[in-house]
């Protein structure tokens, strides 16, 4: 018998899907673009305008990461449109947490098999929150790898680059004994602990369940609220206290938890010393340990608690940073002090 050809697509890549998805993103994407974009969407390479009028010194800061296994949850939930602006917000306050403003992001998007429904539903998450931020979406990656991934599987990457002027670099340098702690709250798990939440919720009750705790809400609701991002409010922020220079720090809290990320602005003579009970941990994170029987110090290391982000400062600005916080739309609290080891 003659052996049938061998053909793209019947090896399991189909061009023409492929396609059809940039034909669907190019006006979501062409949205993100500003004056800086000189390229449009389909080419080899973004080309971004790296004349940075008015500033003295600045200097690029880019930041690389993912999503994790928070995609298996919004596979089992068949929501697709909210792990994208995930991708966008983390990456966004990676680079914040230097004293950056985003640029511009880039995208990979991996499947086994592209389904174009699920996929323009993940770019148009990237455009609504690079629009959110202000960021151009210039340019990306489309995969479709069958025999890496099964099908209806997906994994996701970006890369965020943005802009400070050297002289407001934050950096651990800053940070000393007495410095005051202001965290402000999460929505949820963010981007991070979601291998531990599935196999403790997930897996016991799955995405459909509401318990009551949630109140009304079910379990993949809570799992996939959109990574926050503190863009606006923090650069409000640096931009009120720029001429003190007295926001020494920030920490993004993500995987490793409070003291894991917030350590990594701390010199090595200088430690933490967190108040766990001056915020009230959200439902999520009660319902993680008690179905999983998760102990203390495994909720630490792999959730924020509720917390996303993290300010340092001198302790006689605690007050006014937390009002202004406040004023600019985020619930800020005091939770602890640096001190010395």
């Amino acid at each position: 018998m003659e052996a049938q050809p061998l053909t793209y697509a019947s090896a399991g890549v189909d061009i023409d899907a492929g396609e059809e998805l940039v034909d669907r993103i190019k006006p979501m994407v062409r949205r993100t673009f500003n004056e800086n974009v000189l390229t449009d969407i389909g080419g080899f390479g973004g080309l971004y305008d790296a004349r940075f009028t008015g500033m003295k010194h600045p200097v690029l800061v880019s930041s690389t990461d993912g999503v994790g296994t928070k995609i298996k949850v919004a596979i089992a939930a068949k929501k697709y449109d909210t792990v994208g602006q995930d991708l966008v917000n983390h990456c966004v306050n990676d680079i914040l947490v230097c004293g950056a403003k985003p640029l511009f992001f880039l995208d990979y998007f991996a499947s086994g098999k592209l389904d174009v429904d699920a996929g323009t539903d993940i770019v148009a998450g990237f455009a609504k929150a690079c629009e959110e931020n202000k960021c151009a979406l210039i340019g990306g990656e489309t995969a479709e790898m069958p025999g890496m991934y099964a099908e209806g599987d997906f994994d996701l990457a970006g890369t965020v680059v943005g802009i400070v002027e050297k002289e407001n670099i934050l950096s651990r340098e800053q940070v000393g004994a007495g410095d005051v702690l202001i965290g402000l709250p999460s929505n949820g798990l963010h981007t991070n602990g979601y291998s531990l939440a599935r196999k403790a919720l997930v897996d016991v009750l799955g995405v459909d369940a509401r318990p009551e705790e949630l109140g009304g809400e079910s379990v993949g609701e809570a799992l996939l609220k959109v990574h926050t991002s503190y863009l606006h409010p923090i650069m409000k922020l640096l931009e009120r206290f720029k001429a003190k220079s007295e926001i020494h720090a920030l920490s993004h809290i993500t995987g490793g938890g409070i003291v894991g990320n917030t350590s990594r602005v701390l010199t090595k003579d200088l430690s933490l010393d967190i108040d766990w009970s001056a915020w009230k941990r959200l439902a999520i994170f009660d319902l993680i340990q008690r179905y999983g029987n998760v102990p203390e110090e495994d909720m630490r290391r792999a959730f924020n608690l509720g917390v996303g982000l993290i300010i340092i400062t001198k302790p006689t600005l605690a007050d006014q940073v937390t009002a202004a916080m406040k004023e600019f739309g985020e619930a800020a609290f005091i939770m602890g002090t640096v001190v010395r080891e």
